[in-house]
């Protein structure tokens, strides 16, 4: 995506405003999930979607960081800030090495399935730390499976959302497609 940087700065704001609400929403709604805990993971979608939209992961990262601060801001408390944290952080790391490394063999709905499964696990280095309990990653086959289904619906999402973002003049040839 080639903008200028009052333009680039404008939509990253816009990104971060996106993924803040969602993940205020996200507090809202009760899930509903076996594992206590678990969440959909909304804001996430806007991750990958800056993953793939912006012109380095320097930049998505800026998103992030600023998501998981503002939303602690707004509501959050310690605790919240260190389990997105290191998720968060984990979670973006798991999304660059699948999409680099899988390169046009893994599509965005594997991306974001593995981010899932890796913001768990980082959540759950967290816990361990906190707890100095090496026996909450006991929880680790749950919360995976719990990661991968809605890993799975924001990568479908995030799927669809970039095909309508490829047809924008901004955005053509620079979001990634399908063929």
């Amino acid at each position: 995506m080639k903008l200028n940087k009052t333009s680039k700065m404008v939509y990253m704001s816009l990104l971060v405003s996106m993924a803040l609400i969602l993940s205020i929403i996200e507090r809202m709604i009760p899930v509903p999930f076996v594992t206590p805990g678990a969440k959909l993971g909304l804001a996430n979608l806007v991750i990958i979607i800056s993953v793939y939209t912006l012109d380095n992961y320097k930049e998505s990262f800026t998103v992030l960081i600023l998501r998981i601060f503002l939303a602690t801001m707004l509501g959050g408390s310690v605790s919240n800030l260190l389990y997105s944290f290191t998720g968060g952080v984990l979670s973006f790391i798991a999304t660059l090495v699948v999409k680099e490394l899988g390169g046009k063999h893994v599509s965005i709905i594997g991306v974001s399935a593995s981010a899932a499964v890796f913001h768990n696990v980082g959540q759950l280095l967290a816990a361990s730390l906190v707890l100095d309990n090496i026996g909450v990653f006991l929880y680790l086959p749950l919360l995976s499976i719990a990661g991968i289904v809605t890993g799975i619906f924001i990568g479908i999402s995030a799927n669809y959302l970039l095909d309508h973002l490829s047809k924008l003049p901004q955005f053509k040839g620079s979001v990634y497609s399908k063929g």
